[in-house]
């Protein structure tokens, strides 16, 4: 399915991991430039990956990363849907996009603190990695701390537009939907969707850059990654 995200900078860094070997074979450069290079187009890449998911209707037209009706629960919704309850479902789903689309603003200083602690070791794996490995440093090194600075505002998102009271309902009035209630968290799954989404958008704009480099947009991005 079409992506309908406007290309961004994610990870700026990653779309000259192809010239990186052969400019530093001409112009050698120290470790500390190279991770500063690395950390400053991450920091530009990552900003601009949250600014396009955490916005309105981030998550909700976004085919890729919009959150569906819990799998416990999709058969219910069909139900409902041919029984003329179709704004229902609707509602719930609604909310629960909105729930992510607040939280994920969150994750800037989150990324900011794991780049902070990124090592040498770390920045040469993402310049020589596979087309998702920045991806996979921040989702090693920041899923937990997403997680719980997501949960209390997916939470009270979900609790103020009556995501939970719409659940709880398509629960109660859908055929059979008495045997789930109270066997699922909510709040969890929408924190998990709006982490898969979130990365799944890191993933698809690094492997974009990394096969289509983009222009390097500061002086210490120029020198590190040989496009002067």
């Amino acid at each position: 399915m079409r992506n309908p995200l406007r290309p961004s900078l994610l990870p700026l860094a990653l779309a000259f991991c192809s010239t990186l070997a052969s400019a530093q074979l001409d112009h050698p450069l120290s470790n500390e430039k190279i991770i500063a290079g690395l950390k400053e187009a991450l920091q530009v890449s990552a900003t601009k990956a949250i600014g396009l998911t955490g916005k309105h209707d981030g998550f909700l037209k976004n085919e890729d990363i919009r959150i569906l009706l819990p799998p416990n629960v999709q058969a219910l919704g069909k139900g409902m849907r041919l029984l003329g309850q179709g704004e229902k479902v609707d509602d719930l789903e609604i909310g629960m996009n909105r729930a992510a689309e607040q939280a994920t603003p969150q994750a800037k200083p989150i990324f900011l603190a794991a780049l902070k602690k990124m090592t040498f070791d770390d920045a040469r794996r993402i310049l020589t990695g596979n087309e998702t490995a920045a991806t996979d440093y921040f989702r090693r090194t920041s899923s937990t701390d997403l997680a719980a600075a997501f949960t209390p505002i997916v939470h009270r998102s979900l609790e103020r537009v009556g995501v939970v009271r719409q659940y709880d309902g398509v629960i109660k009035e859908a055929p059979g939907g008495s045997v789930l209630a109270g066997e699922f968290d909510l709040d969890k799954y929408v924190v998990d969707k709006t982490l898969d989404g979130l990365f799944l958008v890191l993933g698809i704009e690094e492997s974009k850059i990394r096969k289509n480099p983009a222009a390097q947009t500061t002086e210490l991005l120029k020198e590190v990654f040989g496009a002067k």
